[in-house]
């Protein structure tokens, strides 16, 4: 047995982590952190998961929920590397690994692990997502079914996304930062990572390693503006180093270091679990986009300029936030492929298209009809701009600003795909634009 868990023998960099922490947790704010003496706990971010439009199918509950605020806790629960061990004898590893300290645990062969041991860190907090149900896990995320709004049962053994999936470490102090890592603890506060899995040696003789559906990350440029541009699509791994993407989702072999690059999450980092992919907002960030009671406010005024059928001279109203999935009598469908607002009617199939698309009786345009609904997550919004366009084919209306947006987007699709998608559904967009601007009869034009 070869043990080298000794302070001396940790690298100087371990050695840096490994600060006491004060006496006392009180913060002492700078004059610009007055925010920090009132009682309003402090708030990180959101993490909102796209394709569920405000809530899951069966409602938010408990940790299984459509997004997640992450608040300041009460006492800190971060963890950080501390010592390092070598170990030959599987006994040995198990002992270790059994102590309830949280470590991770490299199995390079059947006669050699390599276990990093962590120890609390009272400036840090740490959330944890994943599949699983257990109580480690702060927000229980499951499969997203593009387009269907609904999610695969999270015991399902088809699922991909993993039961620890990552974790998040959040700074207690301003600017309370937020970094993304590959791979949760688990309920022996374990982590492992076995022979099959992608690990390797850093050049300062530390470990680190890829979980097999990997993490993705993309940070876009410009932050989550009208201005921004989407960024390129990384991995993470479990130590939070950035990586360029595996020639396939879980390939054996890494990507490409990105030393340029950082696992912090900034306004509009996505987050892709290889069957989820979660939105990160900033508290800052989510001061900007509008609240439920200013969309709501759109819709009465849409509904208030009482536009109408150009053929069945029908008034048309868009239904409440609250309503979804059944369609009213007055709600108004769309034309995708040219964007003519009408009531519902059952003309103008099309047999030579199977009677999946119908021909639009203003310009004759044929292409799929729907119904039209407000996205009604607010925190996918960019602006509070009317909700003048509907992503095509599945008709969730939102600002202009929004859907040029999400539009240029590519999200992780199986192992090596990617496809722009609503964000409100999941449904991946068609179209020479994946949208198009509605075009009301009345005086919404």
């Amino acid at each position: 047995m070869v043990l080298e868990g000794s302070p001396e023998a940790v690298s100087s960099q371990s050695l840096d982590l490994r600060r006491a922490c004060p006496k006392s947790s009180r913060i002492y704010p700078s004059p610009g952190d007055s925010i920090l003496l009132t009682k309003e706990p402090v708030k990180y971010g959101e993490l909102i998961v796209l394709g569920y439009n405000g809530s899951l199918p069966n409602g938010d509950k408990g940790r299984r929920r459509s997004r997640l605020a992450l608040f300041k806790r009460p006492k800190p629960n971060g963890v950080k590397p501390d010592v390092i061990h070598h170990i030959s004898t599987p006994l040995v590893s198990k002992a270790l690994s059994n102590k309830g300290q949280h470590s991770i645990s490299y199995t390079l062969s059947r006669s050699h692990s390599v276990i990093v041991e962590y120890t609390h860190d009272c400036e840090t907090d740490m959330f944890q997502i994943g599949r699983s149900t257990e109580s480690m896990i702060d927000f229980v995320v499951t499969d997203t079914t593009p387009g269907a709004n609904s999610a695969i049962d999270g015991q399902s053994a088809q699922s991909t996304i993993s039961r620890f999936a990552c974790r998040v470490i959040c700074e207690r102090n301003p600017p309370y930062t937020a970094r993304i890592y590959a791979a949760g603890f688990d309920a022996s506060r374990n982590i492992f990572l076995g022979e099959r899995a992608a690990k390797w040696r850093t050049p300062d003789g530390l470990m680190d390693g890829l979980t097999t559906n990997g993490v993705l990350v993309m940070h876009p440029n410009g932050g989550f503006s009208e201005d921004s541009t989407p960024g390129v699509w990384r991995e993470i791994s479990v130590c939070g180093n950035v990586y360029a993407l595996r020639d396939s989702r879980s390939a054996q072999q890494r990507g490409k270091l990105v030393e340029s690059e950082s696992n912090v999450l900034q306004d509009g980092s996505l987050i892709d679990l290889c069957g989820a992919t979660l939105l990160w907002r900033t508290s800052e960030g989510l001061l900007r986009t509008p609240t439920l009671q200013q969309l709501e406010a759109l819709r009465q005024e849409i509904n208030a300029a009482r536009p109408q059928c150009p053929v069945g001279f029908s008034t048309l109203a868009f239904p409440s936030l609250a309503q979804r999935g059944v369609v009213e009598k007055k709600q108004p469908w769309v034309y995708v492929n040219c964007g003519h607002v009408h009531g519902f009617h059952n003309w103008g199939f099309r047999k030579e298209k199977g009677g999946l698309e119908r021909e639009c009786p203003m310009c004759r345009r044929s292409g799929p009809y729907v119904p039209l609904w407000l996205g009604c997550e607010a925190g996918l919004y960019l602006d509070a701009g009317r909700p003048t366009h509907a992503f095509c084919p599945c008709g969730h209306v939102c600002s202009a600003k929004t859907v040029q947006y999400w539009a240029q987007i590519p999200l992780p699709h199986g192992t090596h795909a990617f496809h722009a998608a609503c964000p409100f559904c999941g449904t991946w967009l068609t179209g020479q634009q994946g949208f198009v601007r509605l075009i009301f009869q009345g005086p919404l034009d």
